[in-house]
């Protein structure tokens, strides 16, 4: 008898779509993350670089 909660292995095809998927979900990640770094940035100013140490 097979255990119930065991995984089964995915075929082919859903491999290539979680890959796909995986993919898509890492690159809105990485865009939402740029998004934040460049508007930060904006919102800092031109002379954020140029304060003293």
């Amino acid at each position: 008898m097979a255990d119930p909660k065991a995984p089964r292995s995915l075929t082919p095809e859903e491999q290539k779509r979680r890959r796909k998927r995986s993919l898509a979900l890492a690159l809105t990640l990485g865009g939402l993350v740029l998004i934040f770094y460049v508007i930060t940035i904006a919102k800092l100013g031109p002379g954020v670089m140029q304060r003293p140490l």
